[in-house]
C-alpha cells in the first residue's frame, strides 16, 4: 500500500462539509457532497436520514462567499429542510431566519437551528433518492478504482 504524498487541498468550504458531514452521520443520516439534483444546481451537502427525510445544506466560508450565491432558493424546492453550515466566525445575522443554521469545522459541527419542514412530493423525493444513490455509487467505484474518473 502506498501512501498519496500528495493529498487533495481541501477549500474552508469542504471541510465545512466534511465536518457537517461527520456530524449528520452521527444522527443515522447519510451523505454526499457536490450533488446536482437538477441541470444548474449543485449543491455542498445532500442528507439522506433514516426515515427518508432529505437536507440540504449549504456551506459558506465567508461574508463573500455567501453574497455571491445566487441560487440558493433554487434548493428549496429540493429538500424537506435547508440548511446553511458556518464557522463560528461567521456573521451569523447575515442568515436568512427561516433556513436552518450548523456551526461547523472540519472536524464535526452542532445544528444550532431546524429549519422549517417543507415535506417533497411523493414524486420528488423518489427522484431524489435515486440521484443520491447513483452519485454514491458512483462515488464509492472512484474511491475504489482511482483511474476512473465520473
Amino acid at each position: 500500500m502506498t501512501k498519496d504524498l500528495n493529498p487533495p487541498v481541501r477549500r474552508p468550504g469542504q471541510l465545512l462539509a466534511r465536518g457537517v458531514c461527520r456530524h449528520l452521520l452521527e444522527h443515522d443520516f447519510a451523505t454526499v457532497e457536490e450533488l446536482s439534483p437538477t441541470r444548474g444546481l449543485r449543491v455542498d451537502v445532500m442528507a439522506l436520514g433514516p426515515k427518508g427525510e432529505i437536507w440540504i445544506i449549504e456551506c459558506k466560508s465567508s461574508r463573500a462567499d455567501f453574497a455571491g450565491d445566487r441560487k440558493w432558493q433554487g434548493y428549496l424546492d429540493w429538500c424537506d429542510r435547508y440548511f446553511w453550515a458556518v464557522d463560528g466566525e461567521f456573521p451569523t445575522d447575515l442568515l436568512p431566519d427561516d433556513s436552518g443554521l450548523v456551526i461547523a469545522d472540519a472536524y464535526g459541527a452542532e445544528i444550532i437551528r431546524m429549519g422549517p419542514e417543507t415535506p417533497l412530493p411523493a414524486a420528488r423525493r423518489k427522484a431524489l433518492v435515486q440521484i443520491f444513490a447513483r452519485h454514491a455509487a458512483r462515488h464509492w467505484q472512484i474511491a475504489r478504482d482511482p483511474g476512473l474518473t465520473l
